[in-house]
């Protein structure tokens, strides 16, 4: 006979204690006559799991990244003596946390410093001038960001200040971590959690259940990761890149696609893909000339290997913006002034080219290159053993000197289809998903680029035969050259999949349309469609396009539904509690 012991989920409607206090109630009960006596012996030997400490690890997540690490933590502070669980921050209130003990905060910073779309109402609802007390709450902070943002960290940034300033304690300082955030996190887990242990005598540790050749208490072992990861990316067969731009356009976007065959990588519509590039050949000329270097000077790479210097500034190194610590190395002023109008690497070198840097310390002043993540274009059921993106090349001119997305210009220019094997990784997100109900109507917000994703979920709703509406708003410059996937999103209306495509081409006509525009020419069916239900999805630039379009959803809420401004917002802020309203912006 083989037994489970019932233990509540982390979704149970329940606080950290009281979920622990009913694991441990279940646990007793069922050691009393309900099982084998043997059975029952052991689990009557475990001790409670009321006499864990309770811990609660907050999240704010955009992408996925901050709730994948609070699982994390949460797993981690398990085997170290606490009931933990982790909660998503949409919907979760001050009140709530006025009546914590033990607080991990886990987020990320979105746009220019703002709050992810998660953590909105808590952020704000923190800031308010009746926040409760928070006296006899024992926190700590991590935020995830990226320093090529002035905002860097903002939001944790604002949370841990104002959650000090409430009374609540810090048990250990906060980390503001990087793109490359791993060690930065391990390390910020490790010292909140001693923290947190010595406030108060550690719990006993739970002994496990002797084994017994008739029967035993099983507990379900977790799945086992991927052998392919950011860590160990898989080297995928690059099969097409190609121009989706048709002649005279102002643009270069590529329909990119890799084979998975072998991987055993899955993904969802929805998921991005992780992809690690290489630098340009002609920006790595430019940092060895300014260096005064032939590249073939030995220099550590990141995993501590001896390789040329030629070889690590193309594939292991952050040649765009420069760290604090080579800026500090060069002597530049980090508040300011020169440093503003230094946006790469190379223009540190021009700047102060009375200094000879050492090849070896200038690579350990350097970030490690990071992969670029890209919104996944195609369902899995659509093309099995494969992934696609759509990839728009950046190129500007700054300062006289011509620059290029790292990644996208690799893809586009460099990469050979046939020939080139890329590392990539998938990245779940599960904050942006198709409704659960494929009945469920669905409107889609994504010009340019940020079409992928849709194009995804209409590939997926048309594998699956879902019923539900679809609605796309597209959008970019010029319909005779711009039209992404043109004629597949012909043969999706032919076929009844998309039920609407409302497009602006903002070049097309004296005055500028955008899909916000369109949106607001059919307020009244929008509204409609969200009255029965529809889930709205947004996806691209963060900057003003998703900023304008969550403007024209307040407008339609606020016309087509005969509100107040504020209930406007409540409306919308009801959606997005309810994960019917969301964004994958960047």
């Amino acid at each position: 006979m083989s037994t489970l012991v019932p233990i509540l989920p982390e979704s149970a409607p329940f606080t950290a204690e009281q979920r622990a206090w009913l694991n441990g109630y279940l646990a007793g009960l069922f050691s009393r006559g309900t099982l084998d006596p043997a059975v029952a012996g052991r689990a009557a030997a475990v001790p409670a799991a009321a006499a864990l400490k309770p811990l609660t690890i907050l999240f704010g997540s955009q992408t996925g990244t901050a709730e994948s690490l609070a699982k994390k933590a949460a797993k981690e502070a398990g085997k170290r003596g606490f009931a933990a669980t982790a909660i998503d921050l949409a919907g979760y209130t001050v009140a709530r946390l006025a009546q914590e003990k033990n607080v991990l905060l886990i987020t990320s910073t979105f746009g220019e410093g703002e709050p992810p779309d998660n953590a909105k109402p808590f952020h704000a609802a923190l800031a308010t001038p009746d926040a409760p007390k928070l006296a006899g709450v024992c926190f700590s902070v991590c935020g995830l960001g990226d320093t090529n943002y002035v905002q860097f960290c903002q939001c944790a940034k604002d949370f841990d200040a104002r959650l000090e300033k409430l009374g609540a304690g810090r048990v250990s300082p906060r980390v503001d971590c990087d793109l490359d955030y791993e060690n930065k996190f391990t390390a910020w887990l490790d010292a909140a959690l001693t923290a947190l242990s010595a406030t108060t005598a550690p719990a006993a540790p739970v002994a496990a259940p002797a084994e017994n050749s008739k029967s035993k208490i099983e507990v379900p072992s977790p799945p086992a990761d991927p052998t392919y990861s950011k860590k160990n990316p898989f080297p995928a067969p690059l099969l097409v890149s190609r121009n989706l731009n048709a002649p005279g356009s102002t643009k270069q976007v590529h329909h990119v696609e890799f084979s998975l065959e072998g991987s055993g990588l899955s993904y969802e519509a929805g998921d991005a893909l992780g992809v690690f590039a290489q630098n340009c050949p002609d920006l790595v000329a430019s940092v060895l000339g300014a260096l005064g270097c032939d590249g073939e000077e030995a220099v550590p790479a990141p995993d501590g290997s001896i390789v040329p210097l030629r070889r690590a500034l193309t594939e292991f190194y952050d040649l765009g913006g420069p760290s604090s610590d080579l800026l500090a190395a060069c002597s530049v002023n980090l508040g300011g002034g020169t440093a503003v109008a230094l946006h790469h690497v190379v223009d540190v070198i021009l700047a102060r080219p009375e200094l000879k840097l050492a090849p070896a310390d200038f690579v350990r002043a350097l970030r490690k290159l990071q992969p670029r993540l890209y919104s996944i274009a195609s369902a899995p059921k659509a093309h099995p053993g494969a992934v696609h993106l759509t990839v728009g090349a950046l190129r500007y001119e700054k300062d006289g000197r011509g620059r290029k997305g790292v990644c996208s210009t690799f893809l586009s220019d460099r990469a050979v289809p046939g020939q080139a094997r890329i590392g990539v990784f998938v990245h779940s997100n599960k904050a942006f998903r198709l409704p659960a109900n494929a009945d469920t109507p669905v409107i889609m917000i994504g010009p340019g680029t940020g079409i992928a994703p849709f194009r995804a979920f209409l590939e997926e709703r048309r594998a699956t035969g879902a019923k539900g509406k679809n609605w796309l708003f597209f959008g970019d410059q010029h319909a005779a050259s711009d039209f992404l996937y043109r004629d597949e999103l012909a043969a999706l209306q032919h076929d009844g999949v998309l039920t609407h495509l409302d497009t602006a081409f903002s070049r097309d006509q004296p005055e500028k349309i955008y899909v916000q525009h369109r949106m607001l020419d059919h307020a009244t069916e929008i509204f409609a469609w969200l009255e029965q239900g529809a889930h709205v999805y947004v996806c691209g630039d963060a900057s003003r396009m998703a900023k304008d379009v969550d403007a024209a959803l307040h407008q339609i809420v606020e016309r087509a539904g005969n509100k107040s401004a504020p209930d406007a917002v409540a409306y919308v802020q009801d959606l997005r509690t309810a994960k019917r309203y969301a964004r994958d912006v960047y």
